[in-house]
């Protein structure tokens, strides 16, 4: 394992190490990534605990049950395992696959301003999360915008609801009724 100190801005968090599994030296590894066990296809994850970056191997990884666990490199008792619990398991976004051209991570796509086509300011998109159907972005309002300062949940659905993302201008494009 190797320290890193890098800004924590500069790292997409891919999922997070939660509890040891057995007396191996084995984690429980929570997934954010699609599909769950992608993030297993890195060959080292950047560890963010306490504050500390840090560069890990992974020895092995499989789906256990409902979810994911893995060995890493140097881990080999229950302790030193319990001893990453917490972990958040990120990656410098500059490592990410490239997207096609109309493609995008959730960590661009937050923190765009969102205005109506009519350009009517909606607000800024806080997060995003998966429903079976499609994705749906979390659009907090703005107080001097004109209008209530709510939040609003909007499907992303490129080419009906989302019209264009302009990632340079930080802004994105809807089809959507500001009173809805």
């Amino acid at each position: 394992m190797s320290e890193q100190t890098q800004p924590a801005d500069d790292h997409v968090v891919l999922g997070k190490l939660t509890s040891p599994y057995g007396i191996k030296g084995w984690l429980k590894v929570y997934s954010y990534t699609s599909p769950m066990d992608g993030i297993l296809d890195y060959a080292s994850w950047m560890l963010r605990h306490d504050g500390t970056l840090t560069r890990v191997s992974v020895a092995q990884g499989r789906r256990q049950g409902k979810g994911l666990v893995a060995r890493l490199t140097g881990v080999d008792s229950r302790e030193a395992a319990e001893s990453l619990a917490g972990a958040e398991i990120v990656l410098p976004k500059a490592e990410l696959p490239a997207l096609a051209a109309d493609e995008y991570y959730w960590h661009q796509l937050e923190g765009l301003r969102v205005v109506t086509r009519e350009g009517l300011a909606l607000g800024f998109i806080d997060g995003l999360f998966e429903t079976g159907a499609n994705d749906v972005m979390v659009v907090k309002g703005e107080v001097d915008a004109g209008l209530e300062a709510r939040e609003r949940l909007l499907p992303y659905l490129p080419g009906d609801v989302v019209l264009d993302v302009d990632l340079a201008a930080a802004v994105m494009t809807v089809d959507w009724d500001p009173d809805f």
